[in-house]
């Protein structure tokens, strides 16, 4: 699934909760790293699109779970060649 995002667009905002451990380790980190408050928001934002990744490649490592390796090597050499040429 791919959505298209206007870069244009205002940055959506959230409210989120989460545990008083989770907020002082976090924010004991990113002091650590010399970042400021703006930076709560990139580091969450990193850390979904990390998760939905990871989520992603896990999903597809299920659905080819027990699949024969040469007709996936078929597949994948296939696709790469349909990108290499259109």
């Amino acid at each position: 699934m791919s959505l298209l995002i206007d870069s244009a667009a205002q940055p959506a905002r959230w409210s989120l909760t989460v545990s008083p451990e989770v907020d002082a380790s976090l924010r004991e980190y990113l002091g650590t790293q010399g970042m400021k408050k703006g930076d709560l928001s990139r580091f969450v934002e990193e850390a979904v699109r990390w998760r939905l990744f990871d989520q992603t490649v896990e999903a597809i490592r299920s659905r080819l779970e027990g699949e024969d390796d040469a007709a996936l090597q078929a597949l994948i050499d296939d696709a790469l060649d349909a990108v290499r040429h259109p």
